[in-house]
């Protein structure tokens, strides 16, 4: 076989730079007491409007998801509920394992969600911050609420692993800057009169209050891109993707607040 004499065979490298990695995370999740969510940052106001489903404006979402969970496809007269039921019961816990590998490709919640429509309801998919994907993906997270973040160990995803901690170092746009500038190195510090979190997922989809509308984790990715002139990825593409991956694996073991409420 072709390679440098004595080197371990491809896959045993392969595993070898997914334990490196995965060894890297669990250091950074041994001093999880340093990890800190977003919400600690925010008012107490705030603070409160999340805590409280009464007053989290994602409430709504949620209730429209609750609505599409139920409503029959005219093609096949089939619902979420055909298959899964009650969602408090089938989907406890199924955010927190997002993204990962799905016949061999990374998706997140929201392609997992379009995957369902096209291929089991015979439907279009949602586009991307629609209204009905966010509903939905609103309402499936929520279920999750208060559990811990179980990013996917699966060796089938060590290459977008890989590929997404890559993004997550590289600079980027104009200003030439990487999102670890920002969040690993600077947190707590501002910029432009706001502090800058350390950018754990831990309560998407959430409802902005600059935006005054509900909004995924790759939406706000694409914000940060835009915010150093960098090229916007598509939503869904692979790189959104893998970038998600890693901040997931990052913020491994923490508790989903989903859905959270942000300035």
């Amino acid at each position: 076989p072709c390679g440098r004499p004595g080197a371990p065979p491809g896959g045993m490298r392969r595993l070898a730079s997914l334990s490196a990695v995965l060894g890297a995370l669990v250091v950074h999740q041994a001093q999880a007491d340093s990890r800190q969510s977003t919400y600690s940052l925010m008012s107490p106001s705030i603070q409160a409007m999340q805590n409280d489903m009464s007053q989290n404006p994602a409430l709504f979402s949620i209730l429209d998801g609750e609505a599409l969970w139920k409503k029959n496809a005219v093609a096949n007269d089939r619902s979420c509920a055909s298959c899964h039921g009650d969602v408090k019961q089938s989907m406890g816990g199924v955010f927190a394992t997002f993204p990962k590998n799905v016949q061999g490709t990374l998706v997140n919640l929201e392609a997992q969600i379009n995957r369902c429509r096209t291929n089991r309801q015979g439907l279009v998919a949602f586009p991307y911050e629609s209204k009905e994907l966010l509903a939905l993906s609103s309402l499936i997270a929520y279920q999750s609420r208060g559990m811990l973040i179980q990013a996917s160990k699966d060796p089938k995803s060590q290459g977008d692993l890989m590929s997404g901690k890559a993004l997550y170092f590289k600079r980027m746009g104009q200003l030439n800057l990487s999102c670890a500038q920002c969040h690993d190195q600077r947190p707590g510090s501002k910029l432009a009169g706001v502090t800058i979190p350390q950018a754990h997922p831990t309560g998407y989809p959430i409802y902005r209050l600059e935006w005054q509308s509900m909004g995924s984790l790759q939406r706000r990715l694409r914000n940060c891109l835009s915010g150093v002139r960098a090229e916007l990825y598509a939503f869904g593409s692979a790189e959104l993707a893998q970038i998600e991956f890693y901040l997931m694996h990052r913020a491994d073991g923490m508790t989903i607040e989903s859905p959270g409420v942000r300035p």
